[in-house]
């Protein structure tokens, strides 16, 4: 596939040729776990989103501090709801793929796993 980019320059990159390919250098493109609630996950954070605008709105309107820490702490449930949900689906979907086929994947997929549970756990 040939693009332009922004200076105007032609590049010729690949286009995934199939399942196991992806632009993503590195790693072999899946079906991820979230695939099949991905609208739902994108309506979600469109409304997580429309949270987010609405403190800046408070803001600009000068709207009590309290408040807007309130609107604060529904946002950042919203999300740390959201990536539970994707967490499971992960689990759920990728790291039980990884166990069937054993070997070093599993390692690495619980690994990659807890590593994102400390990161969830430390916000």
């Amino acid at each position: 596939m040939t693009t332009t980019d922004a200076a105007g320059a032609a590049t010729t990159t690949e286009a995934p040729s199939g399942p196991d390919q992806t632009a993503e250098p590195g790693q072999a493109h899946k079906t991820h776990g979230y695939h099949k609630q991905k609208d739902e996950h994108l309506k979600r954070l469109r409304r997580i989103e429309g949270q987010i605008r609405g403190l800046q709105r408070m803001v600009e309107e000068d709207v009590y501090c309290i408040d807007i820490l309130t609107q604060v702490s529904a946002g950042t449930k919203a999300l740390q709801s959201f990536a539970l949900q994707l967490l499971e689906e992960h689990l759920r979907h990728c790291v039980a793929d990884a166990a069937v086929k054993g070997g070093d994947e599993i390692d690495a997929k619980v690994e990659e796993a807890t590593k994102a549970i400390a990161r969830m756990l430390r916000t």
